[in-house]
């Protein structure tokens, strides 16, 4: 009887926050209030086992805290769970360097510095994943053989005549254009970019023919910040 009462309290309860948009007071529409009721009915639900047998009240009471704690918690999960997607995303990126932390409202792509203490760029290449590393010193683009090979470029054809500097000095590469290129959220269509020759270079670098489209691009604390 105790446990149908509580219920009950709890729907009239419910019922009174949703009409009176009490959500409002901890960053919630009505719309997103209403979406809580399933969560708390389902917290009903379980919490009745811990009143379907004769219990002491002091054991009760306990119960109620343990059950109001989880019921704030869940609740302020909720409110806060864009904020808690992006520290997670945060402690990914830490621990794999490469992948972008995307911030959909300031059209940021960011990425933290490897151990190498390079910056690592996971993108989509004609929608192949190639990882590139982010370079200012190269005028575009540039890919390895394999990375070409592997974004449905056909090598075969390729003439390299075009000098360039890559880590291991002087080398050649060919022109092409990529037909699309997305990091992050971000993305571009008609890339120009290099394929350097067999052996020349080890990394694919995001080079300047990419940067350039960007309204902005800094490095920050140990974070590389690409703005759309």
């Amino acid at each position: 009887m105790v446990f149908i009462g509580i219920a009950l309290l709890i729907a009239v309860g419910l019922a009174v926050v949703i009409g009176a948009d009490a959500g409002s007071m901890v960053g919630l529409s009505q719309h997103q209030t209403g979406q809580l009721v399933p969560l708390l009915l389902i917290l009903v639900v379980i919490a009745g086992g811990a009143f379907s047998r004769r219990r002491k009240l002091g054991e009760m009471l306990a119960n109620l805290v343990v059950w109001g704690g989880v019921l704030a918690v869940a609740i302020v999960g909720y409110t806060y769970r864009f904020e808690l997607m992006q520290i997670g995303a945060r402690v990914t990126s830490e621990l794999r360097p490469g992948v972008a932390v995307v911030d959909i409202t300031q059209g940021n792509a960011v990425f933290r510095r490897s151990l190498t203490g390079s910056f690592k760029v996971n993108a989509q290449i004609n929608n192949a994943p190639i990882r590139l590393i982010f370079d200012t010193g190269a005028s575009a683009v540039v890919l390895t053989q394999k990375d070409a090979v592997a974004s449905s470029i056909d090598i075969s054809q390729l003439r390299y005549t075009i000098a360039v500097q890559t880590a291991n000095g002087t080398g050649r590469a060919a022109a092409i254009m990529l037909k699309s290129i997305s990091v992050g959220d971000i993305e571009r269509k008609n890339i120009r970019a290099f394929v350097a020759e067999p052996e020349a270079l080890q990394t694919s670098l995001l080079g300047m023919t990419f940067l350039e489209t960007l309204s902005s691009y800094a490095v920050r604390n140990d974070a590389l910040i690409l703005s759309n």
